[in-house]
């Protein structure tokens, strides 16, 4: 397999993978809407392009990281769109959280221009990007998988093949839709235990060594009780996965009422100006209650 590799998307996620790709020798080359994001990718010698169908030219893998459908759609098939370049037998990687609707038209594009799509979401945040130990959820054909290993490899710890196309896609909504309605109660608590009057330190302790405990629970509280809203996922972003998961779920006849609720204080922490924080932001309208 070539080692000619390109990345379009250079966000929260896409910047740690871009760099540990160079770090396990790579020719790299990255796209980003806005450019001064890759500054620190190209001194370490990534090749930076102007356009999506440029970054593609020559690279057997790409990888889409970008924040949702319609990001998706226009850096593959829009104006100067990736596919528009891509490589017959190149394999394109969609890693970003979106919609299985989506994933299926990428798949069918992709086809028609003489490559193949794997849908491979990841779980971990901005810390696992930069650590390379994110976990890949994998949809698509054995094939595709093997020629891509060595790529997810270097910004992974873990490879999940979960079916075909559109598997990844699915499983990653239903993680995010699980943490975004831990997120969200634990928000809800918090802000009750503040105001209750109980020992905060005390009362978190409880919680995170007891049942409801979890890395999530642990890492989102610390954030919350520090008022530390460095973003490791975006707020709107989560706000965003949810609406797909209620969508993907409805199609499936499932009613996602805990999301519905989750949701609500997502939008509402938007409409407050948390948008583009931490998603543990979410607790501060509870608190300004």
């Amino acid at each position: 397999m070539s080692k000619s590799v390109a990345i379009l998307g250079l966000g929260t996620m896409g910047s740690g993978m871009a760099a540990n790709l160079l770090k396990a020798g790579f020719s790299l080359t990255v796209y980003n809407r806005t450019a001064a994001k890759a500054e620190a990718l190209v001194r370490d010698g990534a090749r930076l392009a102007s356009t999506p169908a440029e970054a593609v030219k020559g690279a057997s893998i790409v990888i889409g990281m970008l924040a949702d459908d319609t990001a998706s759609r226009e850096v593959w098939a829009g104006r100067d769109g990736a596919l528009e370049a891509v490589q017959q037998g190149a394999i394109l990687i969609e890693s970003s959280t979106v919609s299985p609707v989506l994933i299926a038209e990428l798949a069918q594009l992709a086809s028609a221009h003489g490559a193949e799509l794997l849908d491979a979401p990841v779980t971990g945040s901005r810390s696992q990007a930069t650590a390379g130990q994110l976990t890949f959820l994998v949809g698509g054909s054995d094939r595709a998988l093997e020629a891509a290993t060595p790529v997810l490899k270097a910004m992974s710890k873990e490879i999940v093949h979960l079916g075909p196309v559109g598997s990844g896609a699915k499983m990653k909504l239903i993680n995010n839709f699980l943490c975004g309605v831990q997120v969200a109660s634990l928000a809800e608590g918090l802000a009750w235990i503040e105001r209750s009057g109980l020992d905060r330190d005390k009362a978190l302790s409880i919680l995170k060594n007891g049942a409801p405990g979890s890395p999530l629970l642990g890492a989102i509280s610390a954030r919350m009780v520090n008022h530390d809203y460095t973003v490791n996922f975006l707020l709107k972003l989560m706000a965003k996965d949810l609406a797909y998961a209620q969508s993907e779920a409805s199609d499936c006849g499932v009613h996602l009422k805990t999301s519905e609720a989750a949701t609500g204080h997502f939008e509402t922490a938007i409409a407050k100006g948390f948008g583009e924080s931490d998603m543990a932001s979410v607790i501060e309208p509870l608190r300004g209650q």
